[in-house]
């Protein structure tokens, strides 16, 4: 008998082979499975790699900023105009926008100025710009608002600027600034009229000089560099002039100044004359001084309504301290 007539070796050889199929088929699905996962993983790949490629060779990135400095350059009696220096570089290949900036200035956690700044430019390609926030700080509303800010005090101030660019790739993004300093709250100086005394007399012209006390209610010096001022006594006003005399009013401190003028008595009224006489008078004096500080230059108010004071002769010397 052959091989092929008996039962048995055939029913191994057809299981054999059935299996050896089925095997083959699941290796070829494999195969085809794996070659398919495979592909789709190599062109993620390649886009990762083209974009990176791309990015290296057009260069793009977050652009940087830095607060370059904080000038005043007004300050007064009633405000402060600041105005930041937000130095801002752009490494892009293309100009990119700032869309908005943010800033807060804030003294030991109590906001003195907030704002917004919409569509404040754009930063020129592969360049760096320095953008310039201008900020107007109210010191009547800090006075009214918190009553522990004395006028003439120094105070901290700390400036937050947020800036908000559009750069291709990244999108929007925020950049945080901060930068601190001081600042001070003026108080206008107190002024008075101590005595005047005269060293001609006539009816025609009578030559004096006003002894003048300045007061610097200040936590700062102040340098002078001019007083204009005008003086009235009673209703009539004698002596309207300014004086580039150079003197420092230390801080909380006062200054005497003896300011010499000229008048003519025919042509005042009764409180020249009580003044001759020997008796007081009303006096008012209004002006303005400008000064050097710290902080900037200022004009700062003078006042006085309601003072009284005395003509003396030259050689009464009575009450001289100065």
């Amino acid at each position: 008998m052959s091989s092929s007539d008996n039962p048995d070796t055939v029913t191994d050889r057809g299981l054999f082979g059935k299996k050896k199929e089925d095997d083959k088929k699941k290796e070829e699905e494999e195969e085809k499975e794996e070659g398919g996962g495979g592909f789709i993983e190599k062109v993620k790949d390649f886009i990762h790699d083209i974009g990176e490629k791309i990015e290296e060779a057009v260069g793009f990135g977050k652009p940087s900023a830095d607060v370059s400095g904080i000038h005043i350059p007004h300050i007064g009696l009633h405000r402060a105009d600041l105005v930041i220096d937000v130095l801002i570089k752009n490494p892009n290949p293309v100009p990119i926008p700032l869309v908005d900036i943010d800033y807060l200035i804030d003294s030991d956690g109590r906001k003195l100025v907030a704002g917004l700044i919409p569509d404040a430019g754009t930063i020129h390609a592969h360049g760096e710009e320095t953008v310039k926030v201008p900020i107007s700080i109210s010191f009547d509303h800090i006075k009214d608002t918190y009553g522990d800010i004395q006028p003439g005090s120094i105070i901290p101030y700390l400036v937050r600027v947020i800036l908000l660019v559009d750069v291709p790739i990244f999108g929007r993004i925020k950049i945080p600034l901060e930068k601190s300093g001081e600042i001070p709250v003026p108080y206008k100086p107190d002024v008075d009229v101590d005595k005047i005394k005269f060293h001609h007399f006539s009816f025609e012209e009578t030559t004096a000089t006003i002894h003048l006390s300045l007061e610097n209610k200040n936590d700062f010096d102040l340098g002078l560099n001019l007083l204009q001022y005008e003086m009235w006594l009673g209703d009539d006003s004698v002596v309207n002039a300014e004086l580039t005399e150079s003197t420092k009013i230390v801080k909380q401190g006062i200054t005497k100044m003896q300011i010499p003028f000229k008048f003519r008595p025919k042509d005042l009224g009764s409180a020249v004359w009580d003044m001759i006489r020997g008796r007081g008078t009303g006096y008012t004096i209004k002006g303005k001084i400008d000064v050097d500080t710290p902080f900037g230059n200022m004009k700062l108010p003078i006042d006085k309504v309601g003072g009284t004071t005395k003509l003396k002769k030259e050689d009464d010397d009575d009450d001289d301290e100065e």
